[in-house]
């Protein structure tokens, strides 16, 4: 059965899209013709129960896939505004990184100071004005509300800092290159309650500056920090639409039987 895709009527701008995107790990194919847009500065979340796609697809927008031997896309992701192929062999994975970066579920803060986990990236790209590290160093800490906790232990190794400030220290070393799209993969199922609240309100506030694609097992996580959601089930996208619609009056019954906890 094809995906059901409520689009807005008035929709915002189109920051990317899936289009027909399969993708295979050697001969299984894990990804079936996913097509839907991530609109910009809005959080776009994927749910569904595990291994139904959700991480895959998200790994396909910064090519992670690209790391191992075997795996392979069909279809295309269009970034906007310039409508590049992201998954076009002749793009170098590299340039995708540094456009659309990365947050995993586990904080995985550099054996390096707190400072130089955040201007790593930028070192990457070439950056070598000090002034200019410490300036972007600081925009992005204070952007991930981790500066004042920081702000005098910058030479410290970031692994002395608690969880939930290891995983903001990993937000502001993704936002310091000035990404176009953030990626979360479960970001907060390592982190307590307390630290998931602030990680949540940061992917709330970031969206003015960036667009975020958000893969939560969380359902109540969905609904408070996404605009729109995407209902996967094994590789397929059984459902797409505003956040309020996929929660409230979700078209499909499949849809409906995971949220409401009857399936997955």
């Amino acid at each position: 059965m094809p995906s059901t895709l409520t689009l807005p009527q008035d929709p915002p701008g189109l920051k990317a899209q899936s289009k027909n995107l399969d993708f295979y790990y050697g001969n299984f194919k894990a990804l079936k013709s996913i097509s839907m847009p991530i609109y910009e500065n809005k959080v776009t979340a994927l749910i569904g129960p595990s291994g139904c796609g959700k991480s895959t697809y998200l790994r396909c927008f910064n090519r992670m896939h690209d790391l191992y031997p075997g795996h392979r896309y069909v279809g295309s992701i269009e970034l906007h505004p310039d409508n590049v192929d992201l998954l076009n062999p002749s793009v170098d994975p590299i340039e995708v990184r540094m456009r659309i970066s990365m947050v995993f579920q586990k904080p995985n803060p550099f054996p390096k100071s707190i400072f130089e986990n955040v201007a790593y990236g930028l070192r990457v790209r070439g950056e070598k004005s000090q002034s200019y590290l410490e300036d972007k160093v600081e925009s992005a800490l204070k952007g991930a509300a981790i500066w004042n906790e920081v702000k005098d232990r910058m030479s410290e190794v970031a692994v002395n800092l608690s969880g939930g400030q290891q995983q903001r220290l990993c937000i502001a070393r993704a936002m310091a290159t000035d990404p176009e799209i953030v990626l979360f993969d479960e970001p907060t199922s390592a982190l307590d309650p307390i630290a998931t609240g602030a990680i949540e309100e940061l992917i709330t506030e970031i969206k003015n500056k960036v667009t975020v694609l958000i893969v939560t097992h969380n359902m109540q996580q969905a609904a408070r920090v996404s605009d729109y959601v995407a209902y996967m089930y094994l590789g397929e996208m059984i459902e797409y639409g505003a956040t309020s619609d996929i929660f409230m009056k979700p078209k499909r019954q499949e849809t409906e039987d995971y949220i409401t906890g009857r399936f997955g």
